[in-house]
């Protein structure tokens, strides 16, 4: 067969398949969160804001919240400041919190707006900062296990408010919003919190249909050692189960903890998926198979195509 009439027909059967998902997803929200070591580099910017921009220009509604971890801790050691992280969470003092108001508001946020601009794309970077979208209060010190005293995280934020109308209006005129997590208290004392956190929080508020984590893992793992131990799907009850028997840890601790806010919270569907596998975020939304974790409140009501042994 001629090469240009076989890449013809694989383009035009890529479109027939993707075709009952665009439809289904059209006007849909989704919002995705995309952890610091996405944006370590432009190669991979420029790759999830392709396929940001490709859900865009079908009609999905999607809002982008980033992290900022790497860059946090690089900045942190060029300036002499320690880092230091507890169960996955960042302790934030003064000097930490300048360091992730720089990274995360200045850095991060701007460089994947500027990325958008490139792309014809109409993004606009907000924080939980502005216009009270995400209201918080300073966590008091907790228990953690394997800590004789509670652990104050300094100044890192809970959350009690989302006001998701400051980011509907946007998503209503056509905008992408670009979230960064930093917050502030009634004083407008500056928190930092986990971007997981904050894009499951916005995922439930906006009454997304899907919330996706692209991290730097396949997915979760059963053995989390293993990077061939992928779950395809899992509930809320086993993903439970998976944390008692200690097989989360560090980032996937707090990443479990949202996961299953976002699911009582209203969001069917949480997909974990890796930014290093090509066009993970395309593949996990238009093909059954998908590339990483489905997550969902009951397994049993997974289709039969959602319950496959490729997905």
């Amino acid at each position: 067969m001629n090469q240009g009439i076989q890449n013809r027909d694989i383009v035009v059967a890529a479109l027939r398949h993707a075709a009952p998902y665009v439809r289904l997803y059209r006007r849909k929200t989704f919002v995705i969160k995309a952890g610091g070591e996405v944006f370590a580099d432009a190669a991979s910017t420029r790759a999830l804001i392709e396929q940001v921009a490709i859900l865009h220009q079908v009609g999905i509604r999607v809002v982008l919240v980033h992290g900022g971890g790497p860059q946090n801790t690089k900045l942190a050691d060029s300036l002499g400041v320690e880092t230091r992280m507890v169960e996955g969470r960042r302790v934030t003092d003064e000097r930490t919190l300048e360091v992730a108001t720089m990274v995360l508001n200045g850095q991060i946020n701007t460089q994947i707006v500027a990325m958008c601009r490139e792309l014809d794309l109409p993004a606009i970077g907000v924080s939980g900062v502005d216009a009270g979208l995400v209201r918080a209060r300073r966590r008091a010190p907790v228990k953690v296990a394997g800590h004789a005293e509670p652990v104050d995280y300094g100044f890192v934020g809970d959350i009690e408010t989302v006001d998701p109308s400051v980011l509907q209006t946007q998503i209503d005129n056509g905008l992408l919003p670009v979230v960064s997590p930093l917050s502030a208290d009634e004083h407008g004392t500056l928190l930092n919190i986990n971007a997981d956190t904050v894009a499951a929080a916005l995922a439930s508020a906006l009454g997304a249909a899907k919330l996706v984590l692209s991290t730097g893992a396949p997915g979760i793992l059963e053995d989390r050692n293993n990077p061939a131990s992928l779950v395809s799907y899992v509930d809320l009850a086993g993903l439970g189960r998976m944390r008692e028997a200690g097989q989360l840890a560090d980032g996937m601790l707090p990443k479990a903890k949202a996961i299953e806010a976002a699911i009582r919270g209203g969001v069917s569907r949480v997909h974990v998926i890796s930014y290093k596998v090509p066009d993970s975020l395309l593949l996990e939304i238009f093909t059954n198979e998908g590339t990483g974790t489905l997550v969902v409140e009951n397994t049993a009501t997974l289709s039969k195509e959602e319950q496959s042994p490729a997905g």
